[in-house]
């Protein structure tokens, strides 16, 4: 047992300096991150009044099971989630290939990927305390001026929370299978304007998948994609309920292991491409 809580604190220790890393990048750069979080912000109210557009227009309270207060929940939801789980894992790994510093990472007593994720979740700290916590209560409030009540449920908060935690990991790992191809591709930027764009439609983040017809939302619901976005907005604005919660978790469970062995393959690949490259 000891033996366990040392190799646990090693593991600890290693990685927080990464952590740490990340921590000071995110305060280094703080009118950059500013700037992004205006944009992202005026993106979701842009949103807002077209999605108001589309609902006068239908001359219906309700649109496809949405209702204006639902849409606009999703609205910024949506947004937050995938504010919370972008990563630029591929950008960073594409660089340092490029320059040839990835083998100083590769030559540290430290797995690549986890040293990767340290640096990264040591950002999402100022994201957290900036922009999670004012648009959470921002939501809730929204919610309780337009309905007249609480409509917190802490359940489905919890739900969305580990559901987001998972969403970001892979999210991660899917970047980062993309960053390996610099092993092997010249440049990876038109491959990260595709991801990003099938990301933004197949995610739910411009039109919610419950939007399109039953076939292709079928379709779309289990794809990967589904699991970034749509799955943690839904889940906190409890449109899943009873084995509909299970199966979506187990489903986004299953595509990280898928995600995660796909980048274990790839990157043996890429050691053998180092390998030559550098003989």
């Amino acid at each position: 047992m000891s033996n366990i809580k040392a190799r646990g604190i090693g593991f600890i220790n290693t990685y927080k300096a990464f952590t740490k890393a990340g921590v000071q990048s995110s305060m280094a750069y703080r009118a950059s991150f500013l700037c992004f979080v205006l944009g992202e912000s005026l993106y979701c109210f842009v949103m807002y009044f077209i999605w108001k557009a589309v609902f006068s227009s239908s001359g219906n309270s309700t649109f496809m099971g949405f209702s204006m207060t639902d849409m606009t929940v999703y609205v910024f939801l949506s947004n937050l989630v995938g504010f919370l789980t972008s990563t630029d894992s591929t950008e960073n790994l594409a660089d340092e290939i490029h320059d040839g510093s990835i083998i100083m990472r590769m030559i540290k007593p430290v797995n690549v990927d986890f040293s990767l994720l340290a640096f990264e979740l040591g950002n999402k700290v100022m994201m957290i305390t900036c922009v999670f916590l004012p648009v959470m209560i921002g939501v809730e409030i929204y919610r309780f001026t337009v309905l007249g009540y609480c409509a917190f449920h802490i359940g489905n908060f919890l739900l969305f929370v580990v559901s987001t935690v998972i969403s970001y990991l892979l999210a991660f790992y899917l970047n980062l299978i993309f960053g390996y191809l610099a092993f092997f591709l010249m440049n990876i930027w038109g491959f990260s304007i595709l991801k990003g764009s099938l990301i933004k439609f197949f995610s739910g983040s411009l039109i919610p998948l419950a939007f399109f017809p039953g076939a292709v939302r079928v379709v779309f619901e289990q794809l990967p994609f589904a699991s970034l976005v749509y799955v943690p907005t839904m889940l906190y604005m409890g449109k899943y309920s009873g084995w509909e919660i299970v199966f979506v978790l187990a489903k986004q469970i299953l595509w990280l292991g898928v995600f995660i062995y796909i980048s274990k393959v790839i990157w043996k690949w890429a050691q053998k491409r180092l390998a030559v490259q550098g003989g």
